[in-house]
């Protein structure tokens, strides 16, 4: 538990499931207030305010499109109306995308997830910023990436891209904002035990994965999430533009390791 973060305000995009839910139900154990943020879950948005809420920490969850500056803008506004600031923006959501070669990828579906990934965290953190410097606050941006940043994604490129651009996107925000007190870090998870990856679930790709990970295990969601939750503590107050990789050492290894 970090008491500095006790009271603050967050906004968690792509907060439903997975990755986002846990940051978004730690930062209710931390007792903060949090916006969480769904697209097509509201299910999930649900259980997850009522976890935050049980939690000890106060929340809201809005509906919206994070690719768009709209979206973005109610997520904001949402946290104005209830919690009157914003202190910590996490750019969470993102997606992978269909799996195709580079020469028969269609130019939408490249688009999407450039769109989600890389314009949608470029998107919450030029929002986040906009209110930080205007109320001197000295908040937190932080950006879930993942290995991929650093690991070619096979078939994948848009991903791989998406995730490159949000390291040097990261590593310029925080060069751009250390003066003002604003610090903007990274996350890149590696494989994690979410409901919706495949990667952990079939018994073939689960050992065909756990291969490439030298601590031969799978990362929790609350790993991650109490990774997050340090980076945007006063405990990780001298740390800016980096990212931490929470992926059991699978950036050690090559990336066609078999």
């Amino acid at each position: 538990m970090y008491k500095d973060l006790t009271g603050k305000t967050a906004i968690v995009t792509g907060s439903s499931k997975g990755i986002g839910k846990a940051i978004a139900e730690r930062f209710g154990q931390e007792k903060m207030n949090v916006v969480v943020n769904y697209h097509s879950d509201p299910s999930g948005a649900d259980e997850t305010l009522e976890i935050i809420k049980q939690n000890g920490g106060k929340a809201v969850s809005v509906e919206a499109d994070v690719s768009k500056e709209e979206g973005i803008q109610a997520l904001l506004d949402t946290a104005l109306e209830h919690f009157g600031t914003l202190d910590v923006m996490v750019n969470n959501s993102g997606f992978n995308g269909v799996e195709a070669m580079p020469h028969e990828m269609s130019l939408e579906d490249w688009q999407r997830v450039i769109d989600v990934n890389v314009t949608g965290t470029f998107l919450g953190a030029k929002a986040a910023l906009n209110h930080m410097m205007k109320n001197n606050i000295k908040g937190n941006v932080l950006n879930i990436s993942s290995v991929h940043q650093q690991i070619p994604r096979p078939v994948n490129v848009q991903y791989s891209t998406s995730k490159g651009g949000i390291k040097m996107m990261t590593e310029t925000l925080a060069l751009n904002y250390a003066d003002k007190g604003i610090r903007v870090n990274a996350i890149a998870p590696g494989t994690i035990a979410t409901e919706s990856n495949v990667d952990t679930k079939k018994e073939e790709s689960r050992q065909k994965q756990l291969k490439k990970i030298p601590m031969k295990a799978f990362g929790k969601p609350e790993e991650v999430a109490a990774a997050a939750a340090w980076l945007v503590s006063e405990e990780a107050s001298y740390v800016t533009g980096a990212t931490l990789f929470v992926d059991g050492g699978m950036t050690l290894y090559p990336s066609q390791l078999e």
